[in-house]
């Protein structure tokens, strides 16, 4: 790897991603807390990229750093996901595999749900959207009371009082995206006619 030529590139590729993304500097300088002139300086190629700078960067564009410096490819695509046993906000316990690893907008989840107590519906800002991949699934929505079955999904806003579990008292799989409110899923396939 060519370090010289690697540091050059970081500046047009910061300049890229910033007005691919339709965001001026000035909006960038107040999201990161870096001045406008260093932004622009770095994005020239006049200010040398350091960590100090490039990670704020990166947090503000929700890209991971090695997109940011252009980092080769490492030989093991792998992700190696880490699945942590929750308790939930109705004391029911839930198995959680991150499928996302950048921080803020749009996250995505495994969830394995176990057998479940007393429903007990919560509110929290956001939006979230569930696949079912196994099991039935069920689901209080405000006064609405639903089963889901496998391959069904379901979006709402969690500011809507909800609660979801088992239906039938064995675990089920869900795939979960949850955003913060505003935030949605865009679904652009087209199903079979």
């Amino acid at each position: 790897m060519d370090l010289a030529r690697t540091l050059a590139d970081v500046g047009p590729r910061l300049k890229h991603i910033r007005t691919e993304r339709g965001i001026t500097l000035g909006d960038l300088a107040e999201t990161t807390g870096i001045s406008k002139s260093t932004l622009s300086r770095l994005e020239s190629g006049q200010r040398k990229p350091t960590l100090e700078l490039l990670l704020p960067i990166a947090q503000a564009h929700q890209v991971p750093l090695d997109e940011l410096v252009g980092a080769p490819e490492v030989g093991d695509p792998r992700v190696r996901l880490k699945p942590r046993r929750i308790r939930q906000h109705d004391g029911n316990y839930a198995t959680v595999l991150p499928l996302t690893r950048q921080p803020g907008g749009l996250q995505a989840f495994k969830m394995i749900l176990d057998r479940n107590r007393e429903p007990k519906q919560v509110t929290h800002e956001g939006y979230e959207w569930m696949y079912v991949l196994s099991g039935n699934v069920r689901m209080l929505l405000a006064d609405k009371d639903i089963v889901l079955k496998p391959g069904e999904v379901v979006e709402f806003d969690t500011r809507l009082p909800h609660w979801f579990g088992s239906a039938d008292g064995h675990p089920v799989e869900i795939l979960s995206v949850f955003g913060k409110q505003g935030e949605k899923m865009h679904v652009r396939a087209r199903p079979k006619q």
